[in-house]
């Protein structure tokens, strides 16, 4: 059977790779769900329900867009169907976290101003607690019982037609999606996705020879949609290529594990925690032995673990780094002829990346050609030869690039096309990358740099560390001072004066932490980041 990406260029719509995969293969599994599978062919015409059902609300159109449509589900089938049905009626999707409290709902829903929500019934309860601050939610749909179609009967009977208008002709630069970026520095903003740069980013993936993926895979479906990269490397993927995918709800090692086994799982695509948690488990050599390709992104991955799931199965975790505004994937070591270790690897094909210094000046620039080679299934366990590169904000440009923030389109790529991160790095001398830090996180102690993540990564290396995170804060003789804070490993009463020696050992003396705070957990994001707002926001 061919991949349902044949002849992908010339497609506008991402809802269109559904239908594509259902004229290549009806009866091939589509979505995993417990003990439900859905075909593509099932999936294609719940999506057509669906969208006719969307359309036929006569949902009306603001700000110059169409009507959006938040989907606050977990990860259930019922999601990827209101999904694709809202981009192929025209509309707009939210996806949006269902564990939000009513705060961070009433945000996202007012700001993005949906007039639609498809929902929990959680969610939709704790909605109504603050419906009357939300003037533009005008329709609500519960996903339970029979799910899909009773969410069809539902928008048909609310309809405002007896027969919905034709479906709208979207795709290219029309808004797709608004993603809300995780809040690690502060309150979400929306990102405005087009089809083009969702599309973009899977064309970019796909230019890597050997593909990365083919319809023949099974991927592991655990990293919330509700996220650009569960969204799009996960979901988006398995249309893009009429792949199948294995939907969990929340991440459990075991239970994954579990279902990786069950379905012969070929690909996951997971952050640092997921990769700790398999690693730890007695069942990962049994249940990982069908496991062809890992990635990992999100957060850096501790190469402790990684060693270990190199161990156990025989392949490497290959890492990459992107953003909710790219789409996201940018640099991958899948686009390395050798993946290095605490590298994010090269631009993927077809995107630029710049480096840029603290002056404006560009200290190192991709070629911007295609991928000459594959990378190999090997790991360099070595450092770098050559010491690469000062470090320099990732400035980046491709067709994958959001279109702004919400509603207005600011912040987004200049009149060039460029757009900086806020990340900063350097590379190598074989033109790999390496991430350093965010701009934001820079600690000055005596006009001396700090990039906090070197030194998480030296506290991390402690064996009574299990996880360390490091923020600036203020100092009267320094002006700044590196503050750490510690998670305990199990079992080991590491103390700070055990920690002031490690450090003393493996950092700078201008790098050392002069305050340690020791906390039971960190706050971190959906997808594993550290939420080090939430840190500073405790210690003010």
């Amino acid at each position: 059977m061919q991949d349902a990406k044949a002849s992908a260029t010339d497609v506008t719509n991402m809802a269109e790779f559904v239908r594509r995969a259902a004229q290549s293969g009806a009866q091939r599994p589509a979505l995993h769900h417990a003990d439900r599978v859905m075909t593509w062919g099932e999936l294609d015409a719940a999506v057509d329900s669906v969208a006719a059902g969307l359309r036929g609300l006569g949902a009306p159109a603001s700000d110059g867009q169409p009507a959006r449509v938040a989907i606050a589900l977990p990860n259930i089938p019922e999601f990827a169907i209101a999904f694709f049905a809202a981009l192929r009626a025209g509309l707009v999707a939210v996806p949006v976290n269902p564990t939000f409290t009513a705060p961070e709902l009433r945000h996202v829903l007012a700001d993005s101003g949906a007039s639609v929500l498809i929902a929990t019934d959680g969610v939709a309860m704790t909605v109504s607690g603050v419906a009357a601050e939300l003037t533009a939610l005008k329709w609500s749909y519960t996903c339970s019982g029979e799910g899909a179609s009773m969410l069809a009967r539902g928008l048909a009977r609310d309809a405002t037609t007896a027969v919905p208008p034709p479906l709208a002709p979207a795709g290219g630069e029309d808004v797709a999606v608004l993603l809300y970026t995780s809040g690690t520095e502060g309150r979400p903003k929306g990102a405005i996705l087009s089809h083009r740069a969702l599309i973009a980013n899977h064309l970019q993936l796909d230019a890597i020879e050997p593909p990365v993926l083919s319809a023949d895979d099974v991927v592991l479906l655990a990293l919330p949609l509700f996220h650009a990269y569960g969204l799009n490397s996960g979901l988006g993927a398995i249309a893009y290529y009429g792949a199948a995918g294995v939907m969990h709800e929340r991440f459990d090692a075991d239970e994954t594990l579990a279902l990786i086994e069950r379905h012969g799982v070929s690909v996951v695509v997971g952050v640092p925690p997921m990769y700790v948690g398999w690693t730890q488990s007695d069942a990962a050599a049994r249940a990982l032995r069908t496991v062809r390709l890992a990635v990992c992104g999100a957060a850096p991955l501790d190469p402790a673990a990684a060693k270990r799931f190199t161990a156990i199965t025989g392949h490497q975790v290959f890492v990459g780094y992107g953003l909710t505004e790219t789409a996201p994937v940018v640099a991958s070591t899948v686009a390395s002829p050798v993946a290095k270790v605490g590298s994010i690897g090269r631009p993927l094909p077809g995107i630029e990346v710049r480096l840029v210094g603290v002056t404006g000046d560009i200290v190192w620039e991709s070629d911007g050609a295609e991928q000459d080679e594959h990378a190999s299934d090997t790991l360099e366990t070595e450092a770098p030869d050559s010491p690469g590169t000062d470090p320099g904000e990732i400035v980046t440009r491709g067709a994958n690039l959001f279109s702004g923030y919400w509603p207005d389109g600011r912040g987004g790529p200049d009149a060039d096309g460029w757009w900086a991160t806020g990340d900063v790095a350097y590379a190598d001398g074989d033109g790999d990358l390496f991430l350093v830090d965010r701009i934001g996180e820079l600690i000055l102690v005596n006009g001396f740099n700090v990039y906090p993540h070197e030194v998480e990564l030296v506290l991390a290396a402690h064996p009574g560390v299990a996880e360390a995170a490091v923020l600036g804060a203020p100092h009267e003789r320094t002006g700044q001072t590196p503050q750490a804070y510690i998670v305990r490993a199990p079992g080991t009463p590491v103390t700070e004066a055990d920690l002031v020696k490690h450090c003393e050992r493996n950092l700078a003396r201008f790098k050392w932490p002069t305050r340690y705070s020791f906390v039971a957990e960190l706050p971190h994001s959906a997808t594993g980041k550290v939420r080090k707002v939430v840190l500073r926001d405790e210690r003010a």
